[in-house]
């Protein structure tokens, strides 16, 4: 512990002294410092998180960094509002058994095989993760394949790695799939139309990539599946173990949630009907919906605001963003944004290439949120240089999202699995053991996205 607190001191303090090479002043060689200290406490005291991001924030404040007014406007409150809505939108399809219902409707196909349930399995992580949330979906995946393979006798340990790693490919899917999806659509002005049209297609083909690397790297796994599957074919055991009927509330759910969905897709067309400000009702509509579903389950509402949102996981966001604000208010992020531009000139495919591949890494390091948080204002900065941003607004996204599957503690959906699998079948994965295959896949995954970035560029326009 105390080793670790001098590293941690030692690098903040180096960091705002390396400013001074570039240009810092003595009050952005504190900010840097301080933001750095932030950051890097996440990573080595992850449990004490709030604590360092609470004390950084105040201690900005103290050293007149930032006033109370700029911290509130920084602290992203519109992303706030959107995660909290969607966050008791879930508790909602959660408790209705929406989810274990949908995924038995998935599983019951004809023929079912060990190919086709691994496959079917990482298609289902992705598209709960990209409707839901990575959190949300892999809590309920985990669970899911848990039961399955505890039924059918089989090692669950290749099915959740392999669920995680589809999780997090499609959390980057959609606006609701990530906070950091959140983040950016808010930041870089993009609708959930944009995502549907640029991040969807190319998740689903980074999706079908890993599919495909999968079944190959778990062939012999797979076979043990295919081996257990085939005598419960036609076994009324088996379909009464994935077979839910659908009550009234789980219908009712249903269809608030798929309208809420609807809406949200056709924001953008709502706002230019309504002459509304951008992503107006990208936010407001999950908020109307959670207020509907208070009303609806008024009986369970307190049990949502109490136990379905992540407090803690949201003040952290809060004021994590809020210190980002402040990086691009006093002026670092202009200066790096500077230095950027200087070494690498208005070449769009490198400087995308940059980004993506810096961010993922990164990602693999801290948490995807605290990365794309440091990058933000980085990005907005380049903006003096009349450079399109978009393409690396979806850098970002991609680099965050696919770079979170490199280690067991790039993405919070990870570390959610791996704990799951510990305290409900005391099974330990190493570093090495996630590496293996994490490594690869998120390497190949943004591998996928920068030949896109190379050759059809206009896709990120």
């Amino acid at each position: 512990m105390k080793i670790k607190m001098a590293v941690l001191l030692a690098i903040s303090l180096l960091s705002g002294l390396a400013g001074k090479w570039i240009g810092f002043s003595n009050e952005q060689m504190v900010v840097m410092s301080i933001f750095v200290m932030s950051v890097l406490g996440t990573l080595f005291f992850w449990d004490f998180k709030l604590s360092f991001v609470f004390i950084g924030t105040g201690v900005l404040l103290c050293v007149g960094a930032v006033t109370m007014e700029k911290f509130i406007q920084y602290a992203s409150l519109d992303v706030i509002l959107f995660l909290i809505a969607m966050m008791i939108i879930v508790g909602m399809m959660k408790d209705a058994g929406f989810f274990e219902w949908l995924i038995t409707i998935v599983l019951r196909v004809k023929n079912l095989t060990g190919k086709k349930m691994f496959a079917i399995l990482m298609v289902a992580s992705a598209i709960f993760s990209a409707l839901m949330g990575e959190v949300t979906s892999i809590i309920v995946m985990t669970m899911v394949i848990l039961n399955i393979c505890d039924f059918l006798e089989v090692d669950p340990l290749p099915l959740i790695l392999s669920a995680v790693l589809a999780t997090n490919i499609g959390s980057a899917s959609t606006v609701l799939g990530n906070p950091v999806g959140v983040l950016i659509a808010a930041r870089g002005k993009l609708s959930f139309e944009d995502f549907l049209a640029h991040a969807l297609p190319l998740s689903a083909l980074v999706l079908t990539g890993t599919i495909w690397f999968l079944l190959i790297w778990y062939r012999k796994y797979i076979q043990v599946l295919n081996d257990r599957i085939q005598p419960y074919g036609e076994d009324k055991g088996f379909l009464y173990l994935i077979s839910i009927p659908p009550d009234i509330r789980t219908k009712i759910s249903i269809r608030i949630f798929f309208v809420t969905i609807i809406l949200i897709s056709l924001h953008k067309r709502l706002e230019m009907f309504l002459n509304l400000e951008h992503n107006t009702l990208l936010i407001m509509i999950p908020v109307v919906a959670a207020g509907i579903v208070m009303l609806y389950r008024h009986d369970r509402a307190r049990h949502y605001i109490e136990r379905e949102v992540e407090w803690p996981s949201l003040l952290f966001f809060m004021f994590l963003f809020a210190q980002a604000g402040v990086i691009q208010s006093s002026g670092i992020a202009d200066l790096l944004a500077s230095k950027i531009f200087g070494s690498i000139g208005n070449n769009p495919r490198a400087l995308s290439g940059v980004v993506l591949f810096s961010s993922g890494f990164l990602s693999s390091c801290l948490d995807n949120v605290v990365t794309v948080a440091s990058y933000v204002p980085i990005v907005k900065s380049l903006e003096v240089f009349h450079f399109n941003l978009k393409p690396l607004w979806w850098a970002l996204l991609f680099g965050a999202c696919y770079g979170g599957n490199i280690t067991m503690v790039g993405s919070t959906a990870n570390i959610v699995a791996l704990g799951l699998l510990e305290k409900e079948r005391n099974i330990k994965v190493t570093f090495g053991m996630w590496l293996k295959v994490g490594l690869t896949v998120g390497i190949m995954s943004m591998i996928i996205v920068y030949i896109f970035f190379l050759f059809v560029p206009q896709f990120f326009n």
